[in-house]
């Protein structure tokens, strides 16, 4: 069989990360109440005056509940006793007084009044909302185990399966009528979790006996009944203390005629016995489920600290490979994007198949070798002096004049693809899950690959303009030495006498120029891309964060790197919080592991 330590420290570890875990709120009240309900409690349910607060302090054995005539306890009092090591004074802490510990116990009875009037007034109203008290005490007889939720609104305490009902029925009335018997058969109705008290034996009048009661006869029930004397009025007036009052509890039953042979089952500090092995036994059967709940919990728990991430270590070393790790991440993420794994990177492909071709289309040639210009350019290239043959300096400055207009759709292409890439950074930073809890390292991220992006792009409008500017420096001389031959194929032979100088010559010199030009345009639709994706795209993939790196070599000092991974403060206390729960769980789990439940 365990020892009533083991079950103390079992039920205080789990009662301790239940009550931490019900403060923080949200999604823990889930566990909080899972495993709060898996606890066993004791209910002291019973009429007007019939003694409970009498009962409970004999268990206790402090005097420390409100008195006085009408309803004085008007407020649910969730009571939990601990057993110190060594000497200490008995001394009470309230939930809502934490850390102020009260050891006159007069002070105890006056803030349970005050802590109730101040949710009622001062009128008789009652309320749910429970006062929670803990009492320490180094004396034996302090049964640890004994969680009592002790209240006046019993029912909806005392219909939890989990309730153990303290019935107390005072022995100078009528049993039949006992308002306790009456509520605890209608949510017990087989009382396997309902214990019968009788008090004020010593008050019944001369001649009666509560016999036929405490031996089962008048009421059964499957737990024996239990008599209980407690202190007098007087006794309570004068301050005899609880020790004196026990003893004199064990003198009564001892020299009674009519209870002696019982003497060895009644009194309260057989009821405080009784009602601990019965605790023990229900704790037992609730081991099981108890273990179940805190190991999920646990999961969940650690999954939470997984996704928050672990304290960061304060060696610089460990530091840097954080933030290595960190921008591996990043990367990884990104190069999904423009590799198919992520959307985006098809918004690039975009660029080269429909806005390029787009904009090659839409270039002003038309305006350029209008027959007016055609006239006007060959006018003023051939000078004072007319071309004989072929006007070669025409065709030049008309052919230079028309590629120019590339360089607009090769620029444009370059800055479409860096609007692209710097869109594909921002939603990489943001889908790096690790990054999410470092928002100074993602500022220096978005930072560092922006002047990247910009470095990427001034070279690749350097590659493309170059791209445009070879073709006017070098015209391909091939097709020009076809057109005669073309033009003598159609039915116009060169020294055919055709006016050189009429408006057929002038056109056809449009026309040879816009089909150099169709050429030309179709060499750049291919090579622009090339030289965009080299420049570009690849050095993204491949050097997107190397002067970083770079920099990041060069702190040397931790805290340098630190700043770099300061956290949220919401986060950092989320994980704290989150280490404390985690703590409190693990806690009662090896609690429970190094108790021997073997009978």
């Amino acid at each position: 069989m365990a020892t009533m330590e083991s079950l103390i420290g079992l039920v205080n570890r789990i009662q301790r990360a239940c009550t931490v875990l019900g403060d923080y709120g949200g999604a823990d009240n889930n566990a909080f109440s899972s495993l709060w309900e898996a606890l066993p409690s004791v209910a002291v349910v019973g009429g007007q005056s019939s003694g409970k607060s009498s009962v409970l302090e004999s268990i206790v054995g402090r005097d420390f509940l409100p008195r006085g005539s009408g309803i004085v306890t008007r407020r649910p009092l969730v009571l939990q006793l601990h057993q110190v090591e060594g000497d200490a004074q008995d001394y009470a802490e309230f939930l809502h007084m934490p850390g102020r510990k009260l050891t006159d116990f007069a002070l105890v009875r006056k803030e349970i009044q005050d802590e109730t009037d101040r949710l009622t007034g001062k009128t008789k109203q009652i309320s749910p909302v429970p006062i929670h008290l803990s009492i320490y005490s180094p004396k034996e007889g302090q049964q640890e185990s004994i969680v009592q939720d002790i209240e006046n609104m019993v029912r909806s305490y005392i219909e939890k399966p989990n309730c153990i009902i303290l019935a107390i029925s005072p022995a100078n009335q009528d049993i039949a009528t006992s308002d306790a018997i009456k509520i605890a058969r209608e949510v017990d109705p087989s009382g396997e979790r309902t214990f019968g008290v009788l008090t004020k034996l010593d008050l019944m009048d001369k001649g009666t006996n509560a016999l036929d009661v405490l031996e089962g006869r008048s009421y059964r029930l499957q737990h024996p009944w239990v008599g209980i004397v407690n202190r007098s009025q007087a006794d309570i007036n004068r301050n005899v203390d609880m020790i004196f009052s026990r003893r004199k509890e064990r003198e009564y039953f001892a020299t009674s005629p009519e209870y002696g042979h019982l003497a060895h089952k009644m009194g309260s500090e057989y009821l405080a016995k009784l009602l601990s092995q019965y605790l023990e036994s229900v704790i037992r059967a609730q081991i099981p489920s108890i273990i179940s709940l805190i190991n999920k919990t646990i999961e969940e728990l650690e999954a939470e600290m997984d996704r928050i991430g672990r304290p960061i270590s304060m060696d610089a070393g460990a530091q840097l490979y954080t933030i290595l790790d960190l921008c591996r991440a990043f990367e990884r993420i990104f190069k999904e994007h423009l590799d198919g794994g992520r959307a985006g990177g098809d918004r690039i492909y975009n660029v080269f198949d429909n806005q390029l071709p787009a904009a090659l289309r839409k270039l002003p040639f038309d305006r350029h070798l209008s027959l007016q210009n055609v006239k006007k350019v060959v006018s003023e290239a051939d000078g004072y002096q007319p071309h004989l043959i072929a006007p070669e300096q025409g065709y030049r400055r008309l052919i230079e004049g028309a590629l120019s207009y590339f360089r607009g759709p090769a620029e444009a292409s370059v800055d479409a693809v860096h609007y692209v890439l710097k869109e594909l950074v921002r939603k990489s930073i943001a889908e790096t899950e690790e990054l999410k809890r470092f928002p100074t390292l993602q500022a220096e991220l978005a930072a560092a690959t922006n002047e990247a992006l910009e470095r990427f792009r001034e070279e690749s409008k350097k590659a493309t303009l170059r791209l445009v500017d070879m073709e006017s420096s070098y015209l391909t001389v091939e097709f020009f030495r076809k057109l005669p031959q073309e033009v003598e194929r159609a039915g116009n032979p060169p020294n055919s006498d055709v006016d050189r100088y009429g408006e057929g010559h002038f056109r056809r010199i449009g026309s040879n120029v816009l089909s150099y030009i169709g050429m030309v345009s179709d060499t750049l639709r291919n090579t622009i891309p090339k030289a965009v994706v080299y420049c570009q795209v690849r050095e993204a993939k491949l050097a997107l964060l190397n002067r970083f790196y770079v920099q990041m070599g060069k702190k040397e000092q931790a805290e340098q790197l630190l700043n770099l991974l300061d956290e949220d403060p919401a986060l950092m206390e989320r994980r704290k919080q989150c280490a404390k729960r985690l703590e409190l769980y693990k806690a009662a789990r090896d609690e429970i592991d190094s108790v021997s439940w073997a009978r």
